[in-house]
């Protein structure tokens, strides 16, 4: 068993920090809002640390699950960030959804300072991380993610090396490139089939056990149907996380058409206050 840090403590790091508590590893936990650690620390038991810098003091391990590539910073080579503390030869595992400039920065700042960095994204939503079956796209030296891979199994299914800096952030675009283009055809499918004065929840039993099927027909459908988005990946997530595929995509020459559009649906319900819906209120545009 690890000495581990675990840093954020949102709704996917939360859950995330408590299966690698229940496989017996030692956490120590930190999150802005000591609130949140506080109810972790009475829920998983471990430790709560002030500073990220104190939780990653002595840990073999340290995970985060933050915001942006602004948060990441803060509490890896920022003051008081963990790069300050951890012992040398210690891994950083960060899961956060960033950019791969911001993995390959803190790659090197890391290395110079004799720890390893793993970019670690992960795919699967809150339901993926509370049962411990989320998808983990990894980035980094294969010594460390051979280290680091028997622990994101706590909280992964399926653990994957993609291979050099950067690339577990670049499979993590890929993913949230599909997934947007995915959820604006379930939307505009399901306002058609409304329109038509079809009964929702057979058409999506029908269609499902077809060539349309997807994760998020079947996760999605019937509540986008019931006009349900109170959960789940919030809209503000998405932007974000599009706003990076974008960016990169500028400066690999790749063609984002769909992915551009949806970004600017998805804009237009933050501005009207949705930005806390699921993706899937990606529907409530269409509704007349």
């Amino acid at each position: 068993m690890a000495k581990v840090a675990f840093l954020g403590l949102g709704v996917m790091g939360y859950p995330m920090a408590g299966h690698l508590a229940a496989a017996g590893h030692d956490v120590t936990v930190y999150n802005r809002t000591s609130a949140k650690a506080d109810a972790w620390h009475k829920q998983h038991g471990g430790a709560v640390a002030t500073t990220p810098a104190d939780a990653a003091r002595g840990a073999e391990f340290v995970f985060s699950c933050v915001g942006d590539d602004a948060d990441i910073i803060s509490v890896t080579s920022a003051e008081h960030g963990a790069f300050s503390a951890m012992s040398a030869n210690a891994i950083f595992i960060d899961n956060t959804t960033a950019s791969a400039d911001v993995a390959r920065e803190l790659y090197a700042a890391a290395k110079e300072a004799g720890l390893h960095f793993i970019d670690a994204p992960v795919s699967g939503g809150q339901a993926g991380a509370e049962n411990g079956k989320l998808t983990v796209m990894c980035g980094g030296d294969d010594a460390a993610f051979s280290r680091a891979e028997p622990l994101m199994s706590c909280y992964g299914a399926r653990v994957t090396h993609m291979g050099a800096t950067g690339s577990g952030q670049l499979t993590k675009m890929v993913n949230q490139i599909c997934i947007a283009g995915l959820v604006q055809g379930l939307s505009e499918a399901l306002n058609f089939g409304k329109q038509a004065d079809l009964d929702l929840e057979k058409v999506l039993g029908v269609i499902s056990g077809g060539a349309a099927q997807s994760w998020q027909m079947e996760n999605r459908g019937s509540t986008m149907a019931r006009d349900e988005f109170d959960f789940g990946f919030a809209v503000d997530w998405m932007r974000k996380d599009l706003r990076i595929c974008l960016a990169e995509a500028a400066n690999n020459g790749a063609e984002l058409p769909v992915t551009a559009l949806v970004a600017q649906f998805y804009a237009a319900l933050s501005y009207q206050g949705l930005g806390r819906n699921d993706t899937s209120a990606l529907i409530r545009l269409l509704r007349r």
